[in-house]
Formats: C-alpha cells, structure tokens, sequence
C-alpha cells in the first residue's frame, strides 16, 4: 500500500526541519508516542536504529525504526533551492513500513511538507487490516502532520489534548 499526504506550515522551511529533527519535540507533536529511543547511533542521523513504542487506542506497537536518508545533514543555513529530505524504515510485527518526507520552500515564511508512505503487511491479521482499512493508515499520517503543524505554528501540545 502506497500513498502520499502533504500538508503547508507557516514557517521557514529551515525551522521546521529543525522541529522534526529535534527528538525532544517529538512527544509535543507525536500523538501516542511512548519511546522513541536510539539503539545505536544518533537521533536522526543515517543509520541510526531507534527503538520506537507508539500507544494506538488499546493497542501498544513496538517497532524498530532506521534512518535511511537526511539531507542535508547539517539543517542550518539551508540554501533556498535546496530539498529538505528525511527517510525512514520502521519494522513491526507483521508490518514494514517506510516514510519518504521531502520539506520545500514554498515563501519566506511556508513550508510545503510532503509525506509518501509504503506499508508491506505479512501475516494474514495484519494483511486483512491493510486490506479493509487503507483510510486509517492515510488519516493517521495526516492526523500527525497536522499536530506537528498545530505544534509548530501555535506550540500546542498533543499531551493536552482533551480528544
């Protein structure tokens, strides 16, 4: 299963970067995240390998996530043309997925966030799950990046939400 949300923020495209990449951000914007610790290597950085537990519902789902592109590294002084890249391969069981996000300049103070997904689900629960209920995957993708946006823009934080 493929798909791609997208989503504007007014910021500078260097600040949001600097927001996402920042693991101490991550609960504030991160709705349900328990852990997101690395194993080895540095936060964000290529090929670092996270333990990552997200609480859904009833549900925990722990998984491990790597690094697999950050370009640029270093995410100061950005050149105006230039692609914001972060990638990653999360593992569960039953479920690998990765996440292709790509920050554009789209004005002095906004931000086009792009967002492709891919999910390969084995075992024949988790397949069923990705057969009848694609939607989910998509809405939940999109519920994030509009708490990062709500985040970003207005500092609200998914811990005091009362929804």
């Amino acid at each position: 299963m493929k798909y791609t949300v997208s989503i504007e923020i007014a910021l500078p495209r260097e600040r949001v970067a600097q927001l996402l990449a920042d693991p101490a951000q991550l609960p504030k914007w991160l709705r349900g995240l328990v852990v997101h610790e690395p194993l080895h290597g540095e936060h964000g950085q290529v090929g670092t390998k996270s333990r990552v537990v997200l609480q859904m519902g009833q549900q925990k789902i722990e998984g491990t996530e790597i690094v697999t592109r950050r370009e640029p590294a270093d995410l100061h002084a950005i050149p105006r043309e230039s692609v914001v890249h972060f990638e990653r391969e999360l593992v569960t069981e039953g479920m690998w997925s990765a996440a292709r996000e790509r920050l554009t300049d789209v004005g002095p103070e906004m931000t086009l966030w792009e967002s492709e997904n891919e999910y390969r689900f084995s075992g024949l629960m988790m397949r069923l799950v990705g057969l009848l209920m694609p939607g989910a995957f998509r809405k939940q993708s999109l519920k994030h990046m509009q708490d990062f946006k709500a985040f970003a823009e207005q500092g609200k934080d998914v811990r005091e939400a009362k929804d």
